[in-house]
């Protein structure tokens, strides 16, 4: 087992691995291959040990059948990885995407669920229990919708359902509180929105503290970003050392990484 003290979890919207432009169709291969050696070279420079990345193709015809995460993985050096799909449809123009995760601890029991059954435009979160010398720490990578506030709302009970199903924060569990991250889609500032509606059902269970909040804490549009839609929920068995958006152009996301501690 791998099990070092300090913890660094990195989330990011890779946009499909076109970088920066409005569509990834838009790419040849070898185009769509140079953004995800991009974002390769940004994973090895920060070294996270956790990544949570969304919008994360399998098999899809818009960026020609690239299977992303396994790319990735590759490219980064990561030991283990998840994909857990959302959107799949199939016939001449097939489309396979979601949530996925790279990290260099064991996948001891990973799992997906959508929020609903669209083919295009779906959402869902991914949970993955990793083996670390701690204990068993659960993963949660969220992305929620990015049009109602209301189905923002929606997905979150879904996801607090999930969680209440599962008993992480319970007394006598032998798992760590989770760590939930993910792109929400949603401001931490708005009272009535998903964050923060997330936020208050974390803190009842055991005091979370959400990262980052804030200056500095904008991660959309990369190139001048104004809104904070990316975040990492550290629940109070780490310390968190330093949480910051990291200065970078290899989606239309910003990467927001949190260095943090376990207690002893």
């Amino acid at each position: 087992m791998i099990g070092p003290r300090t913890l660094r979890v990195l989330t990011l919207n890779i946009a499909h691995g076109r970088g920066l432009s409005p569509y990834q169709g838009f790419h040849s291969q070898k185009g769509i291959e140079r953004g995800l050696h991009r974002v390769a070279r940004l994973l090895k420079k920060v070294d996270a040990h956790i990544v949570a990345l969304q919008e994360v193709d399998e098999d899809s015809h818009w960026n020609r059948r690239i299977h992303l995460l396994d790319f990735l993985q590759q490219a980064a050096g990561y030991a283990h990885a998840y994909l857990g799909v959302h959107n799949r449809r199939g016939g001449k123009l097939p489309l396979a995407y979601g949530n996925g995760l790279l990290t260099r601890f064991p996948i001891l029991h990973a799992e997906h669920e959508a929020f609903g059954q669209a083919s295009l435009g779906e959402k869902g979160f991914v949970c993955a229990e990793l083996e670390t010398a701690q204990g068993i720490l659960p993963v949660v990578n969220v992305h929620l919708d990015y049009r109602s506030r209301l189905r923002r709302i929606e997905q979150i009970e879904h996801l607090i359902q999930f969680l209440d199903n599962k008993h992480y924060t319970s007394e006598g569990t032998p798992h760590l509180s989770p760590i939930v991250c993910g792109d929400f889609n949603s401001r931490s500032g708005k009272p009535t929105d998903a964050v923060r509606h997330l936020f208050k059902y974390l803190q009842e269970q055991c005091d979370y503290q959400l990262h980052p909040t804030g200056r500095g804490s904008g991660t959309f549009p990369s190139p001048l970003p104004v809104h904070g839609l990316d975040f990492i929920f550290v629940p109070p068995s780490y310390v968190v050392h330093s949480a910051r958006v990291l200065r970078s152009y290899v989606s239309d996301h910003r990467p927001v990484l949190v260095e943090m501690r376990i207690k002893n």
